[in-house]
């Protein structure tokens, strides 16, 4: 049987779980809003109780509230931070637009333990929340949130992806396979050129995600209610993003214009649609080794991907690419997320965003999602399969394509006819273009040569 206190707001009073470490406000949240049954992510919560953490510490240097309460406060984050917090977190993310309900769930949260720690009652509102506002802590954590998770999560593990497939493409360099337009045969290309531009399509999303680091590290704290930075120190946004750099390692800088942090949230959007970018080229590596690895027998075959785990519940013997095929759900994924994430993007009405809660979780479910594949896609995908060489050359020899080879020689319409030809017999092009052409055998099996073709030129 579930005991309770009473608990008292600007609203009046209510019941509270007798045991919760949150208050009125939290309580009167997670009655309003029985909406989905899931929390912010973790990763929001634990870059929120940071900010409470680096307010504290601004504050208390600044003289707003005194030393040992500062103390206080940034102590009961980091055992927070040590334990399993989320169970004291439970708002739902479909509630006020401006997470209004999760800013002052950590406040009664931090208030709760502060105060048993100092000694001395310690105000939710007062204390924890002196200087900021929701509508600057809210979009700060996003920032700082994503921030944490592009910098420790994403890029590493997109670095991690980039190094195994540059490995791999050195491994398997001296294959050379039939290259693909239109999912047709085409000119010959070795399977480390394949590779490479994977690698480097994963690169380049690195290079752009870089960019945008400074303007996610960018944040809204010190703008208060609507970016004048009312009844904030005004020293508060910089003293803050010192203490929250020198904890988390990462750099911070008050925004050059609160109002625009505060007011719309752009900059999230511009990195939601750098992780669209970046899982369609996850989509596409992915559906290449579908590809290449489709059969054994009636498919491509020109790879086996390592066997995971059985793939039927009918069929015995049948392996899939379920690294893949979860790789292109994550992708299908991300962009769904950023689509979401557009609409709450376009919902700044006048100072403030409206769907902050939910540029939250998007954003960081992106970050997670690809961050997590990323590496599964390396390890046990790329850098395990093994390449049928035998499946490479079968198609080879009998691709009419090679015939490209001999349009400077003959010319294309010649060419054509042989490649045709070739088609309608089903034979090696060099037999038929020995037939066709004043070309020997010796000479045509130097220019037809499909690794020499994968080098360009003449």
């Amino acid at each position: 049987m579930t005991r309770f206190r009473i608990e008292k707001d600007s609203m009046g009073e209510l019941n509270v779980p007798a045991q919760a470490l949150y208050g009125a406000q939290t309580q009167r949240a997670i009655d309003n809003f029985p909406i989905s049954g899931q929390p912010l992510p973790a990763a929001f919560i634990r870059a929120l109780l940071l900010a409470k953490r680096a307010a504290a510490s601004a504050n208390s240097e600044l003289e707003a509230i005194p030393t040992e309460m500062g103390q206080a406060i940034c102590h009961c984050v980091d055992e927070l931070l040590q334990g399993d917090f989320m169970q004291h977190f439970p708002v739902d993310v479909f509630q006020t637009g401006s997470g209004t309900s999760s800013n002052m769930n950590a406040n009664e949260v931090l208030a709760t333990l502060a105060s048993r720690r100092y000694g001395k009652a310690v105000s939710p509102n007062d204390h924890i929340n002196y200087g900021q506002s929701s509508n600057d802590v809210i979009p700060s954590s996003i920032h700082i949130s994503a921030a944490m998770a592009l910098t420790e999560e994403l890029l590493p593990a997109l670095h991690h992806l980039v190094a195994v497939t540059r490995q791999k493409a050195e491994a398997v360099h001296p294959y050379v396979k039939t290259g693909r337009t239109h999912l047709m045969d085409a000119m010959p290309v070795r399977m480390s050129q394949t590779l490479t531009a994977w690698a480097d399509q994963i690169e380049r999303n690195i290079h752009h995600l870089r960019q945008l680091q400074p303007s996610i590290q960018s944040l809204a704290q010190g703008g208060t209610a609507v970016g004048t930075g009312i009844n904030a120190h005004p020293d508060f946004a910089a003293t803050f993003s010192k203490a929250l750099s020198a904890h988390t390692g990462i750099t911070f800088t008050p925004a050059a214009n609160f109002f625009t942090h505060i007011g719309s949230q752009d900059i999230a959007v511009a990195l939601s649609g750098q992780l669209k970018t970046t899982a369609v080229s996850i989509m596409k590596i992915a559906n290449d080794l579908r590809w290449m690895n489709s059969g054994p027998l009636a498919g491509l075959g020109e790879i086996e991907l390592e066997a995971l785990q059985p793939g039927s519940s009918i069929m015995p013997g049948k392996v899939n690419p379920v690294i893949p095929e979860a790789a292109a759900m994550v992708a299908a994924q991300v962009i769904g997320n950023d689509t979401t994430l557009t609409v709450a993007g376009q919902s700044g009405n006048f100072e403030l965003n409206v769907m902050l809660p939910l540029v939250a979780k998007n954003l960081l479910e992106s970050l997670n999602l690809l961050s997590n594949v990323s590496r599964l896609l390396a390890d046990k995908a790329i850098a395990t399969f093994t390449v049928r060489e035998d499946k490479l050359n079968e198609a080879l020899a009998r691709n009419p394509i090679l015939v490209t080879a001999l349009n400077p020689i003959i010319g294309y319409l010649k060419a054509a006819e042989i490649a045709k030809l070739a088609y309608k017999e089903n034979r090696p092009i060099i037999d038929v273009a020995v037939e066709h052409t004043d070309l020997s055998r010796e000479e045509l099996s130097r220019l037809l040569d499909p690794a020499t073709l994968t080098e360009g030129g003449h």
